[in-house]
């Protein structure tokens, strides 16, 4: 899907809007550990990685679309050239990070844009998250950014807001909505209108399959791969996150000093998965360690 839509997707994205809304936030995490080397796993364009460099981090960025990765480096050539920074791109996708950067490299690694939910299985995540916590010194940031899929599941919210481009005469119209599976996966369409001046409309319609990872499913997983001093947000300006209404679910964990093997752990991990199954039936869980700060108004942060 995304090979041939990363042409595309700096039009979607209001990416001075979003930056202006989620870098604040992202940059108190990075503070909060010290943190100077920052990976930017499924980077897309490369727009936060960018941002973050002239901010004066030194970043570098992964996805596995290679067209993506070229959109990243074009916009790096524009975006740094002459300021004396040097962002590095990489054709690297989930449990690959490690291996094409080295481990234990980074301060900080981001996974934003509801990239983590591409994942269809259980066993996918758990290499997915071990391989961020290798990319990580102990004590490094982990910060996730999925959609809020409890509240997309139990509303059966199909339909994302539309997105609308102009450039010159040419007009693009972006539509982005849900199937939702027998299997328990969604898949993810996005419809592209185009038309040039007085022209027809053209369409194109795109899709690709996504876990619809809930709160509950995330958390042990986790903590599974080593991650602790979880907290979580709503969006990333930092609001409370909130079970049935938030539109975001923003995970931040900390990579601890050791963590069981996955044999020793694999019956651990299906007791949390039992606390935090519980805890969200109480309604406890989505209180727990909630920023008390609120930003009024986010633009549209996740593609899918």
């Amino acid at each position: 899907m995304y090979e041939d839509f990363n042409a595309d997707y700096d039009r979607f994205v209001d990416w001075q809007a979003r930056l202006a809304a989620e870098l604040p936030f992202i940059e108190r995490q990075l503070q909060a550990v010290d943190a100077r080397r920052v990976l930017d796993a499924a980077c897309g364009t490369g727009m936060h990685a960018l941002a973050l460099a002239r901010r004066g981090y030194a970043v570098a960025g992964a996805d596995l679309s290679a067209g993506m990765i070229e959109r990243a480096r074009a916009n790096a050539a524009a975006v740094v050239a002459g300021e004396g920074m040097r962002v590095r791109f990489e054709v690297a996708g989930f449990g690959a990070l490690a291996q094409a950067f080295g481990a234990g490299g980074f301060d900080a690694l981001l996974c934003l844009g509801n990239s983590l939910p591409h994942l269809l299985s259980p066993e996918a995540l758990a290499e997915a998250l071990d391989d961020f916590a290798a990319c990580l010194r102990p004590g490094g940031l982990l910060l996730v950014q999925n959609r809020n899929f409890d509240a997309v599941l139990a509303g059966g919210e199909r339909w994302m807001s539309p997105q609308a481009h102009r450039e010159g005469d040419m007009e693009r119209v972006f539509l982005r909505f849900y199937d939702f599976e027998p299997d328990g996966r969604l898949t993810f369409n996005m419809v592209v209108l185009r038309r040039q001046g007085a022209q027809g409309w053209e369409q194109r319609v795109r899709s690709t399959r996504l876990w619809p990872m809930r709160q509950a499913e995330l958390m042990p997983a986790l903590e599974a791969a080593g991650f602790g001093e979880l907290a979580c947000w709503g969006n990333l300006a930092g609001e409370p996150f909130d079970l049935r209404d938030s539109g975001n679910l923003v995970v931040e964990g900390r990579r601890r000093g050791h963590k069981e093997t996955r044999g020793q752990g694999d019956t651990e991990t299906r007791g949390r998965e039992t606390q935090w199954g519980a805890l969200v039936e109480m309604g406890v869980l989505d209180r727990i360690r909630c920023s008390k700060s609120a930003a009024s108004a986010m633009p549209a942060t996740n593609i899918r």
